[in-house]
């Protein structure tokens, strides 16, 4: 660990990104810019609770969601902001002490937004033709020409679409969506109506948006409210043959009744994000052919990745020229400590 001077030329920028890596989020190119503008300390590698404790009074900054409990904040007296980049807001931080202080809580969630938008699409578009399930079976030799592989096909577009949640992700996805001219339902009772029509959306409830919709995106974050949001009352809603296609987080939706639906022939589903990760080898999932399985690749590219870096470099410039953050997403005093996500490697 390299220790900053006692009164450093430049702010003090710590570095704990666990489990982000810094190789990752920064090219080299960005990570020269960072250490050219800051005093950096990096302690990516050194996990010591006293190592972080050394450099808190002299911290400006710091790139990671650390344990930062009341006790940690006060001795931390120069400390102008946290910036999360991992993409969820932990329960270890007192962020009531941060808000009073003023001290910027920042997320990553907008430089995933575009990735995940795509691979949903994907998923939605798989799900509406059967890609997958055809591949699987023309390797086996059962490969099925024309129409008679297209029996349940159908269109995305003009078809009635349905969005649970419309945060950053809702968003991308709403412009991804718009050549395919839907039908969009939008259900987040986090936004009043007059926003989400100003996005070319309809406000509706719950469940209109899933009795309504043959296609269904589950993007909504998990809190305590959320949990099996998506249970087996609001699934039995959806019409026969809906797809389904959920991206953002398991406790969301209530994962043996979506199977169980899945299985009977009700719905089909594509499905990136899981209860347990990984994947039990013998989770019955595997073996439904109505499903299209991912492994929680949606948001993982390197682009997303590169581009949290960027976001993290440009807004601590702001920051030390006594501006505000524009690039990554501040957190909101109101919901910060509802959000119930868990840490992704």
């Amino acid at each position: 660990m390299s220790t900053p001077p006692s009164s450093p030329a430049k702010p003090v920028v710590v570095l704990r990104p666990a489990p982000q890596r810094t190789d990752r989020i920064f090219t080299p190119a960005a990570l020269d810019s960072l250490r050219d503008r800051f005093t950096v300390v990096d302690l990516e590698k050194d996990r010591a609770e006293g190592a972080l404790e050394e450099v808190l009074p002299d911290a400006f900054a710091i790139v990671g969601q650390p344990d930062l409990p009341v006790e940690r904040l006060a001795a931390a007296g120069k400390l102008r902001a946290l910036l999360n980049v991992e993409g969820n807001f932990f329960p270890n931080v007192d962020y009531a002490t941060c808000f009073e202080r003023g001290i910027h809580v920042l997320g990553c969630g907008p430089a995933y937004a575009q990735a995940v938008a795509e691979y949903s699409l994907a998923l939605a578009l798989d799900l509406a033709r059967g890609i997958s399930r055809e591949d699987r079976a023309f390797r086996a030799g059962q490969e099925r020409y024309v129409s008679d592989g297209n029996a349940d096909a159908v269109l995305l577009h003009g078809s009635d679409v349905g969005l649970v949640g419309f945060g950053n992700l809702g968003r991308s996805l709403n412009r991804l969506l718009a050549p395919f001219r839907p039908t969009l339902r939008v259900y987040d009772p986090w936004l009043p109506p007059g926003v989400l029509r100003e996005h070319g959306v309809l406000p509706a409830s719950l469940d209109e948006t899933l009795t309504r919709s043959r296609f269904v995106f589950v993007l909504a974050t998990a809190t305590d409210d959320s949990r099996h949001l998506i249970g087996e009352r609001e699934l039995a809603l959806l019409p026969e043959g809906a797809r389904l296609v959920l991206v953002s987080r398991a406790p969301v939706v209530d994962y043996p009744a979506l199977l169980d639906h899945v299985a009977r022939g009700r719905l089909l589903a594509g499905i990136d994000v899981w209860p347990n990760e990984p994947v039990a080898a013998d989770d019955p999932a595997r073996d439904l052919d109505g499903l299209v399985l991912s492994a929680h690749r949606a948001g993982g590219i390197p682009q997303a990745f590169q581009a949290i870096g960027d976001m993290v470099l440009d807004d601590l410039t702001l920051l030390a020229q006594g501006l505000p953050p524009v690039r990554m997403q501040s957190a909101a005093r109101e919901l910060v400590g509802r959000y119930r996500n868990r840490p992704v490697s």
